[in-house]
């Protein structure tokens, strides 16, 4: 009995020395590398095994982005520039006759 129980030991004992060398593997190999990708700000592809970093649109077609700012106060701009243009056609539409 006792030399039955020596070999469960031992089974177990490599089943489980299998299953750590298992695991830590996997996360050197895909965890870890995705971790270290993301953390630089760059993007991680888990099924290429590749870490891109992401490009601009502008960047290839050489267009400028404008900034949000910049086009919420552009429009408010313009929208002001229609009233004023709104107001002077009544204005002048008032004093016609």
């Amino acid at each position: 009995m006792s030399r039955i129980i020596d070999r469960l030991k031992f089974a177990f004992l490599a089943v489980f020395a299998i299953s750590l060398v298992a695991v830590f593997g996997y996360h050197a190999y895909f965890v870890w590398p995705g971790e270290r990708c993301e953390a630089q700000g760059d993007w991680w592809d888990p099924d290429g095994r590749v870490c891109a970093r992401p490009v601009l649109i502008s960047d290839i077609t050489g267009r400028t982005i404008p900034e949000r700012k910049a086009a919420e106060a552009r429009a408010a701009r313009a929208a002001a520039e229609a009233q004023a243009a709104q107001a002077a056609e009544s204005e002048a539409a008032v004093e016609a006759p």
